[in-house]
């Protein structure tokens, strides 16, 4: 007599994340929701490793780049701003791991709409001039982009009207004077961006991530500061891979792995 098979296990409706050769773990959502990725750690990188005081960093779904930054700047306390009640509760599951332990002091989380403005963005936890940095990987992609019956990857993914005006917006009003704005988007997204910074942020510094130094970005970094009157600066690019292979630049391989920042050529 043939006995049947057990059913298969059920596939693991989440997963826990080694980043940055193990130096931070993640909890994270698997079918649903974001999962980080490059665009996270590279943003990160934009933050120096002597940085001190407090950065939020906005959308932070499980904390990737929030944790990131931490990793590398002991002196900085880190607000994981996130309005998906669904993905807040990941970060602050990420936050109590035993593997996350020398962190945990410097990590809390704001469940808070990014989008909020005067009266209901105090209420829910942001408060004027109190940043030091802020850092943001908005939704960037067009609403018919990589359509998703999941409604938290949608939102996570999906670009809004007026998107980076608001998340801008809010960047100038709880960072303090001087402090540094990081972000990371699309290359069609740069006229957007600008136009957010506006008279709120200045001495605008961009980077273009090529795949190769022959193909078309398909990244922007922009780091910008808060009062600043400098002019914009057209960084040289960051290229990821070199020939025709998939391994990472050299350069950027560091910045993924938190062994290396990008920092400002200028501190205006």
């Amino acid at each position: 007599m043939v006995l049947p098979a057990p059913p298969a296990p059920s596939e693991p409706c989440e997963t826990v994340d080694a980043f940055h050769y193990g130096r931070f773990h993640l909890v994270q959502p698997k079918g649903r929701g974001h999962r980080a990725g490059m665009d996270a750690m590279l943003l990160a990188a934009l933050v120096p490793d002597d940085a001190t005081g407090r950065l939020a960093d906005l959308g932070a779904g499980a904390g990737a780049a929030g944790f990131a930054v931490a990793v590398r700047a002991p002196r900085l306390h880190v607000d994981l701003v996130e309005r998906s009640a669904f993905m807040a509760h990941y970060a602050r599951r990420s936050i109590a791991l035993p593997q996350n332990g020398a962190l945990a002091g410097r990590l809390s989380v704001i469940e808070a709409d990014v989008t909020l403005a005067g009266r209901a963005r105090l209420a829910a936890g942001l408060a004027d001039e109190v940043y030091d940095h802020v850092v943001m990987n908005p939704p960037f992609n067009a609403a018919a982009d990589r359509r998703t019956p999941d409604a938290e990857k949608a939102d996570a993914h999906a670009m809004q009207p007026d998107m980076f005006e608001t998340w801008i917006r809010t960047a100038g009003a709880i960072a303090r004077p001087g402090a540094q704005l990081s972000l990371i988007a699309r290359p069609g997204s740069l006229a957007a961006v600008i136009a957010g910074c506006g008279r709120r942020f200045g001495g605008l510094e961009i980077t273009p991530v090529h795949p190769r130094a022959e193909e078309a970005a398909i990244r922007i970094l922009v780091t910008a500061i808060k009062g600043s009157r400098a002019g914009l600066s057209l960084r040289s690019a960051l290229v990821m891979h070199d020939g025709n292979g998939h391994a990472f630049s050299p350069r950027v391989n560091a910045l993924n792995n938190g062994e290396a920042f990008h920092p400002r050529l200028s501190s205006r």
